[in-house]
């Protein structure tokens, strides 16, 4: 079972879908759609709200023309060890811009949450048993410095820009 999680807990009632042959949204739910048929989509009507799931080998920048009108985007995470979605996510909100919904989805494990905080993520949509009962108790693991830039602010403003302080959830 999946479960949407954001940094104020988790969501009821999401309306997302990832369309499959054997998942199709329904009437009260949105489709995450594919990169090609979102841009298709696009390209053929003036549709604002729209959902798109970019998955490692897509091109993210070809969402560009459209950012203005999704309400999400969806990056799909496929194994523990491919962090392609890592620079989508730090590519959509430091160089494209995007300021709406970014989710990962796939395997999401509670290990990764924090890093993918860090580049934007803001919600995620976890399967696995041990995050979401981590998530559920509100115990996000991290280490308390990091060196390299983040997309988010630092809690200490006076800080050095290059060292970073990250939030502890204990």
């Amino acid at each position: 079972m999946t479960k949407i999680w954001k940094e104020t807990g988790f969501v009821e009632n999401d309306p997302w879908v990832i369309e499959t042959e054997e998942t199709k949204a329904t009437e009260n739910q949105k489709p995450l759609l594919p990169l090609d048929a979102l841009i298709a989509r696009a390209e053929e009507s003036n549709d604002v709200g729209l959902g798109v799931l970019i998955k490692p080998a897509d091109d993210v920048r070809k969402l560009e023309p459209y950012l203005d009108r999704l309400e999400i985007v969806a990056v799909a995470f496929p194994a523990f060890n491919d962090g392609r979605a890592f620079s989508h996510a730090s590519l959509l909100r430091q160089q494209l811009g995007y300021a709406n919904e970014l989710r990962a989805v796939g395997d999401v494990l509670i290990d990764q949450v924090p890093l993918m905080l860090r580049v934007g993520i803001d919600s995620f949509a976890v399967t696995n048993a041990t995050a979401l009962k981590r998530l559920a108790e509100n115990r996000l693991p991290g280490i308390p410095h990091h060196y390299q830039p983040t997309v988010r602010k630092a809690d200490d403003p006076g800080s050095y820009s290059w060292r970073r302080v990250s939030r502890t959830i204990s």
